[in-house]
């Protein structure tokens, strides 16, 4: 009986740590400027929800510096982003 609530309980924390991260919805954005030095992104962009901001253009960090090789200036992109380490940071492109 232990071991069934115990992995109920790991089941349930499993699945809400998911749901958060999938519950993230992409955002629509135009890429002002690609700056690799920095590893940064200048995007205009939709609201994002998730952050409670408004649309508007912002530097982003990247959090892998592969990202900046999906993108270029002027490109329409969706993405996902979050507070990382105190910094908005893009999380996912696509």
């Amino acid at each position: 009986m232990k071991l069934l609530v115990k992995t109920l309980s790991t089941l349930a924390l499993v699945l809400a740590i998911g749901g958060s991260a999938l519950a993230q919805e992409y955002v629509k954005g135009e890429v002002i400027k690609v700056d690799a030095k920095q590893k940064k992104l200048t995007i205009k962009h939709e609201p994002l929800t998730n952050l409670d901001m408004p649309a508007m253009t912002m530097v982003f960090v990247v959090a892998e510096q592969g990202m900046l090789n999906k993108v270029k200036t002027g490109q329409a992109i969706e993405f996902t982003a979050d507070r990382v380490n105190g910094r908005i940071t893009v999380t996912g492109i696509k």
